[in-house]
């Protein structure tokens, strides 16, 4: 159970620089992710998931909850961004990282689903929208499907 109880309070809680950036990045998020997808506090975070009404399953890890798509923290030391798609579909990753290093400087930093921004003012906002706009709800739960068979 996340201590926020919504999305404002989780961002009001930040530092003011931090709150800066997230709602930057959550305007961008909304501005250019399909609207199927909905807006909430998943896992103590800012999400985006697939509701129970497009997909009663759930996630797999607990079919309590929605499916994830897309999540935004603030945490200790960076801004976190965890893209499901990106963690799987290995062309889109490909894509993502030859896209960052054309874009952005620094070295990128990143886990299977986590791009980590440790420099605010180097998140390359164009790539992020690029990022969320290209899929469909149905293109999401199909890539789901397939990497749960």
């Amino acid at each position: 159970m996340s201590k926020y109880a919504t999305i404002q309070s989780y961002i009001d809680s930040l530092t003011p620089e931090r709150q800066s950036a997230i709602s930057v990045l959550r305007k961008i998020i909304n501005k250019h992710i399909p609207d199927w997808f909905h807006e909430c506090i998943n896992y103590g975070m800012i999400g985006r998931v697939v509701p129970h009404s497009l997909y009663p399953d759930g996630y797999h890890c607990d079919p309590k909850l929605p499916l994830p798509f897309l999540n935004l923290a603030s945490q200790k030391n960076y801004i976190a961004l965890y893209h499901m798609w990106v963690y799987s579909d290995p062309d889109l990753l490909e894509r993502f990282v030859a896209e960052y290093a054309d874009r952005v400087s620094t070295k990128l930093d990143m886990g299977k689903s986590c791009i980590r921004f440790k420099k605010i003012d180097q998140i390359p906002m164009d790539l992020i929208w690029e990022l969320v706009s290209k899929i469909s709800v149905a293109q999401w739960v199909d890539i789901y499907e397939q990497s749960r068979s």
